[in-house]
């Protein structure tokens, strides 16, 4: 049966992707920051592993723990809304050490073995925000934009390998715990001319209204992209991704 490593499955998107692929019978490698074998259902064919994307060292050891694989899930990231002026340096290196750099490293360590093979598919997952400007989000919008710039590269140089490359656009998505651990990074309201700006982009965060991106049509995403040869290079995730998606052209 096919292998899928997802990184990044403590919760949200990552969590509810594992699911589905257990649920279609894979055998799945879910890894987490920090373990946590409650969150998923017990199964022979789950692998819960420690994983810092961020740590050479541990990516390194979760690949060889892991064994073959055969699709990749780059899912692992954080974010941040914080005006360009306040953001502070350390967390815009966090955001490109963790969301760029963390998928590169996952990339390294999993393509000798897919291109050796001749097959495997990787998915990265990023973001509609890096399909039009954003107040507050753009260090985390670079970041993902990044990984876009950097998945196309990897389709080209892959094909001649039978490799297959796809990137997943998740949109807002005010169920996840994605708000939640981007606020310890939030800078601004104590200034008076970005407080109402951020103020203003916080409550429709929040907002559960009109169409928005739930875990499910992201995991649905990653899942075509996985299973499906004829599936798009950028799959939209969720009724307000593919709303975007359509305005960009």
């Amino acid at each position: 049966m096919p292998s899928v490593l997802i990184t990044g499955c403590s919760s949200g998107f990552g969590l509810e992707t594992a699911k589905l692929f257990l649920d279609e019978g894979w055998t799945v490698v879910a890894t987490m920051r920090t373990p946590d074998p409650n969150v998923l259902p017990a199964s022979d064919r789950l692998t819960i592993l420690p994983l810092d994307v961020t740590d050479r060292d541990s990516v390194g050891s979760a690949i060889q723990q892991a064994g073959p694989i055969d699709v990749l899930v780059n899912n692992a990231g954080f974010g941040a809304a914080v005006p360009i002026e306040l953001i502070d340096f350390d967390t815009a290196r966090q955001l490109f050490e963790t969301n760029t750099l963390g998928t590169l490293a996952m990339l390294q360590a999993v393509l000798p073995s897919f291109r050796e093979r001749r097959s495997g598919v990787i998915v990265n997952v990023t973001s509609t925000v890096t399909l039009k400007p954003l107040p507050l989000v753009s260090t985390y919008r670079a970041s993902k934009a990044a990984v876009n710039a950097l998945t196309e590269s990897l389709a080209v140089e892959m094909q001649p390998f039978g490799v297959r490359v796809h990137i997943v656009l998740p949109g807002r998505s005010p169920t996840t715990q994605f708000g939640a651990n981007a606020m310890p990074h939030l800078r601004g309201l104590d200034n008076p001319d970005y407080k109402p700006l951020i103020e203003g982009m916080m409550a429709q965060f929040r907002e559960d209204i009109g169409p928005v991106t739930h875990a499910e049509d992201v995991a649905a995403a990653v899942f075509e992209a996985a299973t499906d040869p004829s599936a798009p290079f950028k799959i939209p995730a969720g009724a307000d991704a593919v709303a975007w998606m359509a305005d960009a052209g």
